[in-house]
């Protein structure tokens, strides 16, 4: 009986780990990811482009000279 269940065991393993992705499934899932990562990457860097163009015209802006008074 224990090397019944130990066969079906075996079996059932071997079937389980069969049903994985093939390799063309693999490769799409790692385009996919790469994709994603890529739209991600876009956003954030078009975001912190918006945050710095707003504070920039700010900092950027020339101080008013310094006019020395003489007396």
């Amino acid at each position: 009986m224990t090397k019944l269940f130990a066969l079906l065991f075996v079996a059932v393993a071997m079937s389980i780990v069969a049903c994985g992705p093939s390799a063309e499934q693999k490769a799409k899932m790692e385009a996919e990811a790469k994709a994603k990562m890529d739209s991600l990457f876009n956003a954030a860097s078009q975001s912190m482009t918006t945050a710095l163009d707003s504070v920039a015209p700010k900092a950027a802006e020339p101080a008013a000279p310094a006019v020395e008074e003489k007396k």
